[in-house]
């Protein structure tokens, strides 16, 4: 037979050598890394020139927000993809998200304040989140369950070279160029990254196709645009006056929580045990992780007068890690559950957190905070994958899409949520915001230790 025309083994058979790059699905898996490796390059390269932005734009008491309104905005582009996958499979809602992914990288890269900005941050992060899902269900139809722990890995492998030359890359573009180019210059990369999928889709389209009897929840998305708007007004409080910013963070967070209770799987905001503790675990870690992420860079150009290529190499650190603790569990495989991989991600990652709090506090090295970060890198490496894994493990074909949206919606309104909060810490503190900052994101993590052992499906 041509590659055309060979079927990808299912679960049952033997797996070809390659794993991922193998064969039969050669072309797909290149596809999609090529689509996470952009995403990465942007979230990295945006993290490092932010401060630069926020600078030229006058625009620094909306820097939080520049980060969680795509965080926010994305839980709705997930919702919908979810929904979309499941009835039409996952190519159609794949190129939607992709066209508003450029849309939202032109609108930010000609913004002209940061409002603008901001917006265009709003639609790109709609079209990068809902870029995620349909992925997801494409690696649990098409590949065999004993292959999608690699796929995942994958995933995190295609970070290495942005998380490499991404920070020193954005950075060099926006100290000798323009900020700016660091949006535009990726749309020349997505167009063709894009088009590389198209063709292998369409070869495994009878795997992938949807059932149009699914029906379309209305009522998913309403809660969807209502727990994104509780989130950005957490977002918002700070900059109302006592005690109002206090009052509106309290009813936003609770808000949120109401509204994204009936997008997670049942039990999921209880941590019950499985796959709704997984869902929730995915949701800490990330607030935990990503609301230092932001500051980090920050921290070493204002604090430590850093210039931005050289302040983002903190970032690469924990991307090299992040991928070769991946690396590391798709090769342990079942000699290590998911729920002991999870568990030893969610200590690392609190010890680590708790050095970075130790630098902004004492103005440590700022080598120490690279190393810091980097064994953050490697915490979060280490567990991603096996969310992914436990999740489509405990979930059925008709439930992929939901489920997968879950698990990214969580993701993203965690780390929304987070930023909103370590915001909103730091305007009442002041001169040592950093410090309250990573508090903030350490007592997160603390939570994510406590909870880590309810990820064990229930016997």
């Amino acid at each position: 037979m041509s590659e055309r025309t060979t079927p990808a083994p299912s679960a049952a058979t033997e797996v070809p050598v390659g794993g991922p790059l193998a064969r039969p699905w050669r072309w797909l898996s290149l596809g999609m890394f090529a689509l996470i490796f952009l995403a990465a390059f942007e979230v990295l390269a945006v993290t490092t020139v932010m401060p630069l932005v926020v600078a030229d734009l006058d625009g620094e008491h909306l820097y939080a927000l520049a980060f969680s309104v795509p965080l926010a905005a994305g839980v709705v582009g997930m919702v919908v993809a979810g929904n979309w996958s499941d009835r039409s499979g996952p190519l159609p809602p794949l190129i939607a998200a992709g066209v508003l992914f450029v849309i939202g990288l032109v609108i930010a890269g000609l913004a002209p304040s940061m409002p603008v900005l901001v917006l265009g941050r709003l639609v790109h992060g709609i079209g990068g989140a809902a870029v995620i899902v349909p992925l997801y269900v494409i690696v649990a139809r098409v590949y065999p369950e004993s292959v999608r722990s690699r796929v995942f890995a994958g995933f995190a492998a295609a970070w290495v070279i942005p998380s490499i030359v991404g920070p020193a890359v954005a950075g060099f573009v926006a100290e000798q160029l323009d900020w700016r180019w660091v949006f535009l210059g990726v749309i020349a990369l997505v167009l063709p990254a894009g088009a590389m999928m198209l063709v292998p889709l369409l070869r495994v389209h009878d795997q992938v196709r949807g059932d149009p009897s699914v029906p379309w929840s209305g009522s998913r998305l309403a809660w969807s645009v209502l727990a994104a708007f509780a989130a950005l007004g957490v977002s918002l409080a700070k900059e109302l006056p006592e005690p109002w910013r206090w009052i509106v963070a309290v009813v936003g967070i609770f808000v949120a929580i109401v509204a994204v209770r009936p997008l997670l799987p049942p039990g999921a905001l209880r941590a019950a045990r499985g796959m709704p503790a997984t869902v929730l675990m995915r949701a800490i870690v990330a607030g935990a992780f990503f609301a230092s992420e932001i500051y980090l860079p920050y921290l070493l150009i204002e604090r430590y007068g850093l210039m931005p290529s050289l302040a983002g190499a903190v970032l690469t650190g924990a991307g090299i890690s992040w991928a070769v603790a991946s690396w590391l569990q798709g090769r342990l495989g079942d000699r290590i559950s998911n729920a002991d991989v999870v568990r030893i991600g969610a200590g690392l990652l609190a010890v680590s957190l708790v050095v970075v709090l130790g630098v902004a506090a004492f103005t440590l090295h700022p080598a120490v905070a690279f190393v810091a970060w980097t064994a953050c890198g490697a915490a979060m490496g280490f567990m991603y994958p096996r969310f992914s894994v436990s999740v489509l493990e405990q979930s059925t074909q008709e439930s992929q899409g939901f489920n997968s949206a879950a698990l990214t919606i969580g993701e993203s309104l965690g780390a929304a949520v987070a930023l909103a909060i370590t915001a909103l810490v730091a305007s009442v503190v002041g001169p040592d915001a950093f410090t309250a900052e990573f508090l903030v994101t350490v007592a997160i993590a603390i939570v994510g230790v406590a909870l880590s052992s309810r990820v064990h499906p229930p016997r």
